[in-house]
C-alpha cells in the first residue's frame, strides 16, 4: 500500500508542476463538445502520469478522462484526472488539480489530490487516515445546516442543470452560502479538511471522485448517492459531508426533489 500511495504522490506533484509550468504560458484549447473544454496541458499532463503508471504498475487497468480505459485481468484500476478544473485553468483562474484514486475491486484504497498553485497536496488510504501536507485532517464539526458552508459543481456536459440550481437555491437560502469553484476534487478535498460542510453534484465522472471520496471518509465524513443509498465510484453522482449535517441535506434534496416538475432528474 505504501508503495501505491508514494509513487501516486511523485506522479501528482511531478505533473503539478507541468501544469503550474503550462498555466504560465497561452493553452492550445479544442472541444470534446460544447463548453467542454480540454487543452494542450490536460493531454501532456495525462501522457505523462499513463507513462509512469505503466511503467510502475504495467499488470494495472487505467481509466483516465482523455484517452478512457485500459482494461486488465486485475482486480487494481487507477482512476485518473490529469487537470480537474481544465475550464478554470485555460481562463486563468487557478482553481485546478491533478488528481489519481487506486481502486481494488472498485473500492478505493488510495488516493492522491494535489493542488499546484496552493502547494497542497492531499493523500489518504483506506483506514490510515487523511492528510493535507502530511497534517493528518478531519472533517468540521459543524453540525447545524444553517451555519455552513456548501458546495457543488455545474459539468458543461450534464443535462440535468436545472435541478441542480433548484437544489444550489434552496441551499442558498439556508446556509452560509453555496460555492461553485469548478473542481470536484477540490472541493471534496475541502469536505475533507473542514472547509465545506457537504458537497453534491448530479453528473461525475469516477476519475472526479475516486481520490476525493476516500479523502472524505478518511477525515471522518461521509459519503452517499443524493438519496442516502451507497456511494457508487462507477455512478454519476455524489454527496459528501462532514456527516453531522448529512440528514439535514437528504431531507432537503428529497423536498425539493417532490417539488420540482419539469426537470431532468438524477
Amino acid at each position: 500500500m505504501e508503495s501505491y500511495l508514494d509513487a501516486s504522490v511523485e506522479i501528482a506533484r511531478e505533473a503539478g508542476a507541468l501544469l503550474a509550468q503550462m498555466a504560465k504560458a497561452p493553452h492550445e484549447i479544442t472541444y470534446k463538445r460544447k463548453s467542454d473544454l480540454v487543452t494542450d496541458a490536460d493531454r501532456r499532463s495525462e501522457a505523462l502520469i499513463l507513462e509512469r503508471l505503466r511503467s510502475r504498475f504495467p499488470k494495472h487497468a487505467i481509466v483516465a478522462e482523455e484517452s478512457g480505459e485500459k482494461k486488465s485481468d486485475s482486480d487494481y484500476c487507477w482512476f485518473v484526472d490529469p487537470l480537474d478544473g481544465t475550464t478554470n485553468f485555460a481562463h486563468g483562474f487557478p482553481v485546478f488539480c491533478v488528481t489519481l484514486g487506486l481502486a481494488y475491486r472498485d473500492e478505493v484504497i488510495a488516493g492522491v489530490v494535489y493542488d499546484p498553485m496552493r502547494e497542497e497536496l492531499y493523500t489518504a488510504e483506506r483506514g490510515a487516515g487523511a492528510y493535507l501536507n502530511n497534517r493528518r485532517i478531519t472533517v468540521s464539526k459543524t453540525a447545524r445546516l444553517a451555519e455552513s458552508l456548501l458546495a457543488t459543481g455545474f459539468p458543461p456536459f450534464a443535462n440535468n442543470h436545472e435541478l441542480n440550481i433548484q437544489y444550489y437555491y434552496r441551499f442558498t437560502q439556508l446556509t452560509h452560502g453555496v460555492r461553485r469553484p469548478g473542481s470536484a476534487a477540490l472541493d471534496l478535498c475541502s469536505v475533507a479538511a473542514g472547509r465545506f460542510e457537504g458537497f453534491w453534484e448530479l453528473k461525475l465522472n469516477p476519475w472526479d471522485k475516486a481520490a476525493g471520496s476516500l479523502l472524505v471518509t478518511e477525515a471522518g465524513g461521509r459519503t452517499s448517492d443524493l438519496h442516502g443509498g451507497p456511494f457508487n465510484l462507477r455512478g454519476e453522482e455524489i454527496f459528501a459531508s462532514n456527516g453531522l449535517v448529512h440528514d439535514e441535506m437528504l431531507q432537503v434534496f428529497s423536498e425539493v426533489l417532490a417539488g420540482s416538475s419539469g426537470v431532468t432528474r438524477p
